[in-house]
């Protein structure tokens, strides 16, 4: 939570006492977490399933304010989206040209380059405005915007200008995020240092 502070964002309270799992589970992360590959109607069923709503989705997704993606991320969208033989239409042209520079046809698909484009280090309503602008980089979060969505189209928009609101409801999604499914008894353990489990 400190770099997020430093970098322009607001705080929250974290409840004390959540219980980590002993075991991490990758099949299951991969399964039930969004894809950058994912339309956002299936995006806001994974979310559904786990109690959050429509207003979690959007806020949620500005943590892309900060980051990096790799380019296997996002190069579908450049070359041939969907099998039209051009770029996403929905990305903004000299974007499509800067990233094909980046991530050419023959390239691993390891480079990597800022989620929120001019605004690299600043936890900020920049993505949101870059969105409604055709410059968000993961397919995934475009799609907040340009997808036939006008609830998720609603709060991109409303966000782009109202950095504050943006902020309140990010924490607030946070905190309900932090209580999904939490452990109880027996299960799991309250972690002496987070990163690792206990001795």
């Amino acid at each position: 939570m400190t770099i997020l502070l430093q970098s322009g964002g607001k705080s929250w309270r974290v409840l004390l006492g959540r219980r980590d799992g002993l075991v991490a589970n990758q099949t299951g992360a991969n399964a039930n977490l969004p894809s950058p590959f994912e339309d956002v109607d299936t995006i806001i069923n994974k979310f559904a399933a786990v109690g959050l709503n429509i207003t979690d989705v959007v806020a949620l997704s500005g943590a892309h304010t900060i980051g990096q993606a790799k380019c296997a991320t996002f190069n579908t969208r450049l070359f041939n989206f969907s099998g039209t033989g051009a770029p996403d239409s929905t990305m903004e042209s000299s974007m499509v040209s800067d990233l094909q520079t980046l991530c050419p046809l023959t390239d691993d698909g390891n480079k990597t380059t800022s989620l929120d484009r001019n605004s690299t280090d600043l936890f900020d309503s920049h993505y949101f405005q870059n969105l409604v602008n055709n410059k968000g980089l993961l397919s995934s979060d475009q799609e907040l915007f340009s997808s036939t969505n006008l609830t998720t189209k609603d709060l991109v928009q409303t966000y782009s200008t109202n950095q504050s609101l943006f902020l309140d409801d990010f924490a607030n999604s946070m905190i309900r995020m932090g209580n999904i499914s939490p452990l109880t008894g027996s299960s799991g353990e309250i972690r002496k240092k987070c990163s690792v489990v206990n001795s």
